[in-house]
């Protein structure tokens, strides 16, 4: 477990290739993203130099699922972005979105915890795979913003998560019309 707490080193060679230094082998930007969907911190440096890239690489990450199509940022978010450049030393705009996130994060720790604690439905068969499903969309959309992360639902390695979250819903949904 304390290898999870540290960061994961990936080094980039003079070549641009990355090598995870963990598995030894070389991976890539859809391997980094990966490893931070499962809420691991990484860490990219260039072998020569010893300079720290990972906001680089970050950055590189998020641009290409965005011109894939996979827009989480609004045009009007990415505007804000910009214009904060523009500001002598960024103004608000990290620390307000380093805050934003913590509170996310926290809320919806909160709502799993109450939703456990007061739902009538935590006593239906199928509530914890529904309540893992949240568990684990939450931490896909929060983890890599910032050094911290939420709550780690217990999942098996290698799994496709959206394959087993379908798997879960159509299983829940049986269920459910059963009761009926």
């Amino acid at each position: 477990m304390a290898d999870k707490e540290k960061p994961l080193l990936i080094k980039r060679y003079a070549s641009r290739r990355l090598y995870n230094t963990e598995t030894s082998d070389y991976v890539t930007l859809e391997d980094i993203a990966g490893f931070i969907r499962k809420g691991r911190e990484v860490q990219i440096v260039d072998l020569k130099s010893g300079d720290d890239l990972t906001r680089q690489y970050l950055l590189q990450i998020i641009a290409e699922h965005e011109s894939r199509g996979e827009n989480v940022l609004p045009v009007n978010v990415l505007n804000d972005l910009v214009r904060s450049y523009m500001v002598p030393g960024g103004g608000m705009m990290p620390q307000f979105l380093q805050s934003s996130f913590d509170m996310l994060r926290e809320n919806q720790a909160k709502m799993m915890k109450n939703m456990s604690a007061m739902n009538p439905m935590a006593k239906l068969p199928g509530f914890e795979a529904l309540q893992a499903q949240q568990e684990a969309f939450i931490k896909a959309m929060t983890s890599g913003w910032s050094g911290s992360s939420g709550p780690e639902p217990e999942r098996e390695e290698g799994s496709d998560d959206l394959t087993e979250i379908k798997k879960q819903l159509a299983e829940l949904q049986t269920k459910l019309s059963k009761l009926k």
